[in-house]
């Protein structure tokens, strides 16, 4: 049996747009960081806008910096993008039963847009029975408009920040998934998933450091879940 088409309204779109923008200042804090760092590594103002445009994941490019210091070699730097955001392919799966009845028109937008905040909002909203498919794509908006004009702000300011690290904004990545781990958290019944990916991502991160870590962890716990048939807690 098909199921039934997914609403995708003005109303969704705006309801994403608010509930985003609380991510909206970190967003744009992290994107003045990386227009910093753009600008420490060469990059004009129009490449890294452009970078934070197209590629619109923070990991994946100070990934992409780190491989431009190594040198000009395109190949690597785009196996390390795709590597680091791999974690978009699990991200994509887990909106399937939602998005997949989505319209295309409204569906593929959204998901260009998709990123760890409003995945994590995305779910929640599913979780909690309102289903209109433009929820996404306003979440989204609300993270892309400041990521990409923050990048802008910290290029062109760049040298105003001397150490963003002093700041404690290297640490945003590392706050938001701890966020998304509060918030998804089922109780004992996640207790057994969280730490198969904890072991995984501890023993992969010393054996292979970089985007495998993210995957691996997240495909072992979602197997150890899996298997466990965890629902429900």
């Amino acid at each position: 049996m098909s199921r039934p088409p997914v609403p995708f309204t003005a109303a969704g779109v705006a309801r994403g747009l608010a509930r985003g923008s609380a991510l909206s200042p970190g967003v744009l804090a992290y994107g003045v960081v990386f227009g910093v760092l753009a600008g420490e590594a060469g990059c004009s103002a129009l490449e890294a806008v452009l970078m934070s445009a197209f590629i619109h994941s923070g990991s994946a490019q100070l990934a992409a910096l780190q491989g431009l210091a190594t040198g000009p070699f395109v190949a690597p730097i785009v196996a390390t993008i795709l590597l680091t955001n791999a974690r978009y392919v699990l991200y994509g799966a887990a909106l399937r039963g939602w998005y997949g009845a989505a319209p295309p028109a409204g569906a593929w937008p959204s998901l260009f847009l998709l990123g760890d905040g409003n995945w994590a909002m995305a779910v929640k909203e599913h979780e909690q029975g309102r289903h209109d498919g433009g929820f996404l794509l306003g979440s989204g908006l609300a993270q892309f408009v400041p990521w990409t004009i923050g990048t802008w702000i910290g290029h062109a300011t760049g040298s105003a920040i001397a150490d963003p690290r002093r700041l404690g904004m290297d640490f945003m990545i590392v706050a938001l998934a701890a966020a998304m781990a509060t918030a998804f958290w089922r109780g004992r019944a996640s207790l057994a998933p969280a730490g198969v990916a904890l072991a995984v991502a501890l023993a992969v991160n010393a054996w292979m450091p970089g985007g495998w870590t993210a995957l691996a962890a997240g495909l072992a716990g979602a197997a150890t879940a899996w298997m466990l048939h965890v629902d429900e807690p």
